[in-house]
């Protein structure tokens, strides 16, 4: 079946996008801690906010094609996380749809997608199980992943006893991974030592080079001109810019941090 026959791809998409979004909505309600009941999602949209709630995310569109490395941008609580956890299918919008051809590998949360409980070695057959690789895959590249993350000596040790910096690099070494074509990640690249950033840099820069599509929230503006083409600048739940990245950090900029004097 050909993109565009494909009816996920959503109507009108280019054959080469990967990931469509159309009026993409999602309201919370602040006086239940930010969560929504079972009625909420599955009772019928309703596009009339009640009191009490507020919308994170209302009438945002855009298309990716394959290969394309997008930076999201924008003040804390103005959406990005929740753009990544619509994509990723960890959420579902309230108004529109986003579909996405192929997989995604989420980095969007620090231990996202791990058990507590579980020891790193059974974490990283469980994470990359779920995601489509079969037992032979997994054994294939256990000791690449183990090696990456240099996480030989807790491979036994419960995820739950690592240290953040240890849960980012076990985290990131199996979803880098993985074969999906779609990779996302939320500042997780923050935490960690110079080196082990660095080694990640240089992942993310092969994967890139492998045609994946790279989607990164980040406030370190760096690592956006760094690896990023292109910007989508969220502010107070709307798309205000969809462009290259160093116009979207500029306009960014000048409407968050200006300079002294302005």
């Amino acid at each position: 079946m050909s993109p565009m026959a494909d009816p996920d791809t959503g109507a009108g998409a280019s054959p080469e996008a990967v990931i469509v979004a159309s009026g993409l909505g999602v309201r919370f309600r602040r006086n239940r801690g930010a969560r929504r009941s079972f009625k909420d999602l599955f009772g019928g949209r309703r596009r009339r906010s009640r009191t009490g709630e507020f919308w994170a995310l209302r009438d945002v569109s855009f298309e990716v094609r394959a290969g394309e490395a997008i930076g999201v941008v924008g003040r804390n609580g103005q959406g990005k996380s929740t753009l990544l956890k619509l994509v990723a299918g960890v959420l579902l919008p309230d108004e529109g749809r986003v579909r996405v051809r192929g997989g995604v590998a989420p980095l969007i949360e620090l231990t996202g997608g791990f058990v507590g409980d579980l020891t790193v070695r059974d974490n990283i057959h469980l994470t990359a199980g779920l995601h489509g690789l079969s037992r032979r895959e997994i054994a294939d590249r256990f000791d690449a992943i183990v090696d990456f993350a240099e996480a030989g000596d807790v491979l036994d040790t419960p995820f739950k006893h690592l240290s953040s910096g240890m849960k980012v690099r076990v985290a990131f070494s199996v979803v880098s991974q993985l074969d999906e074509p779609v990779l996302l990640v939320d500042e997780v690249l923050a935490v960690g030592d110079k080196a082990f950033r660095t080694k990640c840099y240089a992942r993310i820069d092969s994967m890139l080079a492998e045609q994946k599509t790279l989607f990164l929230v980040s406030h370190n503006e760096r690592d956006l001109r760094r690896f990023c083409t292109r910007g989508l600048y969220l502010d107070g739940g709307r798309l205000r810019l969809d462009g290259p990245i160093d116009e979207v950090l500029e306009r960014y900029n000048a409407e968050h941090n200006p300079e002294p004097g302005d």
